[in-house]
């Protein structure tokens, strides 16, 4: 016979189990007009990057404007706002990546949940509203994008040299994003008109008494919850006793009112009216069974999701380095992350954070460190929120036991554009940097922002110094290079852009690729996934990863493909590190050392490096004088970024050598290598010939600016 006390303890474990699976629950956020970006009509507002034309202009605080708030602050001038809104939803959990020598490296990993294209095409995964906001139209399948595309092997099977790829799976939104009914109530009673007369008299509440012959008034079992206003869609019921709904009362209506307080229905009950008109006269009453019909509110994209999608992909979908962004400075960015467990370890109860390393971020509510923030259980998620306000290079990671998470992959890189991209086409770029910094005003904006003023007098972390000389800099056209000179031939996929607010076009390149620096030591990996204790005194990288590849993979174009634990293919490193750059033009090598234990130098080989920026801070001193300088190698420590423009134009030899000596010594055609200096990290483990190293091909044209371009 079995023990009460037994029972009662077993009741209650299954009752606690229950309670907390039931606390927990996926979650995203994208809104689409926000105080700082409004878009109060919904017109689309956010789903572009506006030029810059000045600094964002406001209102004075006003007592209930926006409606439904305090008014006490200050709101943004329609037709002034900067930047734009931003999502992305990404996975914690974990995955496998295939090393160069052919061997499988288990990892606890970030993926991707949003963007799944874009991350696979070797681009940033970061999306305007109205592309994160669109549910798949079909059923994604465990290790999409990777099994649409087709992908058998290792290789991607939609890239190919020469001729441009194209991609079986282009969808972008968020993974398990579902319309939602938000409301969804029962109807007691249903009429049209002029109320029954009862004792006591029937009423509706706060709502119209008596009502327009057309003027339908319903009694909910239950608050509606919707605002006068709402759209609300009625659908036919049958009460005991067969008695379906009359017609002319189901469809989709406008509500005219929604009771404050409780009336009481026909049938003498005290419920909750409301009203809306209808097109015509002469509907029969329901009332007196309990259920006239249903009352909801249309289906509406507010973040619920189906947690079914988000398991088929987010498992086993870790990345290597983990999923990219790239945003703007003055854009709002919402970053969800869902941790959907690691089914490897299922004796680990694994919470994960995002931390944005070294970034100027305003609440540490969001900055990812447990102390000081929170952490994301399994089964659950959480919307991180940052605004954009200093440009440069950047990287973030799981801050949870950090040499462990770290080392085992959780590590990504993230970039801010600087407002100098969005300069309209002529405009200088000294001038320009002026509204910014607050030294002069257009007279479309003249009211300074101090979010984004720099006076290095009174502040000496001014980010954005104004030049010591003013160069004439002027924004160039789409089709151009830096240089002002069209492609030789083909058609440019590019169009010049900037690392940092410079005002004088220093920091100006053709094209972009994020780079980040990493090592993986196997044992280490092979005990986390083996339940073994990890022993961090013996941590030693064997591995040494370019955009978590060695080389050659290196250079193999398009996402990498590993079959993991649940049969399925998936997108593991889907960065390669190829460096095509058009002849005369510039690329811009956005550098990040993410090792635990390792200081890493890379070394270029013919082509110099013109070295503009460290740890997103532009190279230039206060007074407004330049600092960067040309070389041929640098060197990172862990949790360092740095910004190096490859400079394949005159202005990298023409002061030795003259006009045209771009020309000659980066002929079309020609391969340069960028490598590590340290011989023991060109090699793959125990196989030499491989590590760290790329290569770096000088193109007529390329077909865009980022990864997955091809040379034209």
């Amino acid at each position: 016979m079995r023990k009460p006390y037994q029972v009662s303890i077993y009741i209650l474990i299954v009752a606690f189990a229950a309670v907390a699976a039931n606390a927990q629950s996926f979650r995203v956020q994208c809104p689409t007009s926000t105080i700082t970006h409004p878009d109060p009509t919904n017109a689309g507002l956010n789903n572009s990057e506006p030029l810059y034309n000045g600094p964002t202009q406001f209102t004075t605080p006003s007592l209930g404007v926006p409606g439904g708030t305090t008014g006490d602050f200050v709101t943004p001038v329609t037709g002034t706002v900067n930047g734009a809104i931003k999502c992305m939803q990404i996975s914690g959990g974990d995955g496998y990546s295939t090393m160069a020598d052919g061997n499988q490296v288990f990892m606890f990993s970030f993926g991707p949940l949003s963007g799944l294209a874009d991350i696979a095409a070797g681009r940033p995964g970061t999306q305007f509203p109205n592309i994160f906001n669109t549910p798949y139209p079909g059923t994604l399948t465990r290790g999409d994008p990777a099994t649409t595309d087709g992908a058998t092997s290792g290789a991607s099977p939609w890239t190919g040299a020469p001729g441009p790829a194209f991609q079986g799976f282009t969808w972008n939104g968020a993974v398990g994003l579902a319309p939602d009914i938000a409301a969804d109530v029962t109807v007691a009673n249903l009429l049209e008109g002029t109320f029954p007369v009862t004792t006591p008299a029937t009423s509706a509440g706060s709502c119209t008494t008596p009502p327009s012959p057309t003027t339908v008034t319903g009694w909910t079992d239950a608050p509606l919850g919707l605002p006068v206003g709402a759209q609300v869609i009625i659908s036919n019921a049958v009460a005991e006793g067969n008695t379906p709904t009359p017609l002319g009362y189901a469809g989709t209506w406008t509500l005219t009112c929604v009771s404050t307080g409780t009336g009481l229905s026909p049938d003498g009950v005290q419920e909750y009216p409301f009203q809306y008109t209808a097109n015509g006269a002469g509907l029969a009453s329901d009332t007196g069974n309990d259920l006239a019909a249903y009352v909801s509110s249309p289906a509406t994209i507010d973040g619920h999701v189906d947690p079914r999608p988000i398991m088929d992909i987010g498992v086993m979908n870790g990345n290597i380095p983990a999923p990219l962004f790239a945003f703007d400075e003055d854009d709002e960015f919402f970053l969800t992350l869902t941790n959907v467990g690691m089914i490897m370890r299922p004796d680990l109860f694994e919470q994960h954070t995002v931390h944005f390393h070294g970034y100027p971020n305003a609440s540490s509510f969001y900055d990812g460190v447990p102390d000081a923030s929170i952490a994301i259980n399994i089964g659950a998620s959480f919307t991180y929120y940052y605004l954009a306000p200093d440009a440069g290079t950047y990287f973030w990671h799981c801050h949870i036991t950090p040499p462990e998470h770290l080392q085992m992959g959780m590590v990504g890189q993230l970039y801010v554009r600087p407002r100098q991209d969005r300069v309209p086409v002529g405009g200088s770029l000294y001038t320009y940097l002026g509204y910014q910094n607050g030294i002069s005003e257009p007279t479309t904006n003249p009211v300074v922002d101090g979010r984004t003023v720099c006076n290095p007098a009174t502040d000496i972390l001014c980010s954005a110094t104004t030049p010591a000389i003013n160069t004439g800099a002027t924004r160039p056209a789409a089709g151009t290079l830096c240089s002002g000179a069209t492609v030789v031939s083909g058609t440019e996929g590019t169009t010049p852009e900037y690392v940092y607010n410079d005002g004088d076009g220093s920091s100006c390149y053709d094209v972009v690729y994020p780079m980040q620096m990493h090592g993986f030591d196997p044992n280490f990996h092979f005990v986390g996934m083996t339940f073994n204790p990890e022993l961090f005194v013996d941590m030693k990288d064997k591995y040494f990863l370019l955009n978590g590849r060695s080389y050659p993979d290196t250079v193999a174009p398009g996402p990498q493909a590993t079959i993991t634990s649940d049969g399925a293919m998936h997108y593991s490193q889907p960065l390669p590190s190829i460096i095509n750059i058009p002849q005369g033009g510039k690329a811009s090598l956005r550098l990040v050392n993410l090792s635990v234990a390792e200081y890493f130098t890379l070394q270029s080989l013919g082509v110099p490096m013109h070295e503009v920026g460290f740890n997103a801070k532009l190279l230039r001193d206060q007074d407004g004088n330049n600092t960067e300088f040309y070389t041929n190698s640098i060197t990172l420590g862990g949790g360092e970024s740095l910004d190096v423009i490859l400079d394949a134009s005159d202005d990298g030899c023409g002061t030795y050598l003259g006009t045209g000596c771009a020309k000659k010594l980066y002929p079309v055609g020609s391969t340069f290598y960028v490598y590590t200096s340290n011989l023991d990290m060109l090699s793959n483990d125990a196989e030499n010939f491989g590590g760290m190293m790329t290569e770096v091909h000088i193109c007529n044209s390329v077909s865009s600016d980022t990864y997955g371009n091809v040379c034209q």
